[in-house]
């Protein structure tokens, strides 16, 4: 029942983000503005129940980068907040310090943890570390190219969840990467598509 509940939490969460994101793109300024906004908040509530997931399941790589993520995605918040007009150094440097400083923690003791990179896992979970931390701190600078981040860190997670028998997470992932990639598709095209209905 607990694994449940954290799957759903976590899974609605960032799920709910990525579609604020990719919704966001395209609108005029303060819609964008407020849609991201409320993106980064529900970003950071989902962080908890990931890092209790991952940690059950031994993904010390995953885990360490979901909670040093935590400085990049307040770095997100700040700078959609004050529409980057108030440029924060302490923040960029606090994100710059966790990124790097949680990657080497994570890495350092799933290596011990498993006497080296022995499983398809540890792998996985390499390309979450990549796809996630560059992915949130590319797109608080407002860079587009933070969205192919996050479909490394979308197909990435969503396999390592499908092999560790995480059926809800493995399809929000799934579900996760097609907004990000609409994202994407409207950020890099600067323009609002045209709705058909079709998925």
């Amino acid at each position: 029942m607990t694994d449940l509940f954290l799957q759903l939490w976590g899974g609605l969460f960032y799920l709910v983000n990525k579609a604020l994101f990719a919704l966001s793109e395209g609108r005029n300024k303060q819609s964008k503005k407020q849609l991201k906004t409320y993106g980064w908040i529900i970003y950071i509530l989902g962080v908890p129940a990931w890092v209790i997931i991952l940690s059950f399941k031994h993904n010390w790589i995953a885990a360490s980068i979901e909670a040093g993520g935590l400085p990049a995605m307040l770095l997100g918040l700040y700078n959609v907040y004050t529409d980057h007009s108030r440029p924060q150094r302490f923040l960029n440097g606090l994100a710059a310090v966790s990124t790097y400083t949680f990657i080497i923690l994570g890495c350092t003791y799933s290596l011990y943890d498993f006497g080296g990179i022995t499983s398809l896992s540890q792998i996985l979970e390499i390309g979450v570390m990549v796809g996630f931390l560059l992915g949130s701190y590319l797109l608080a600078q407002n860079k587009n190219q933070g969205w192919l981040f996050f479909m490394l860190m979308n197909t990435s997670m969503g396999t390592l969840m499908l092999l560790q028998n995480k059926p809800i997470l493995a399809f929000q992932q799934g579900v996760s990467l097609c907004f990000v990639i609409y994202g994407y598709l409207i950020a890099t095209k600067g323009k609002q598509p045209t709705l058909t209905g079709k998925n």
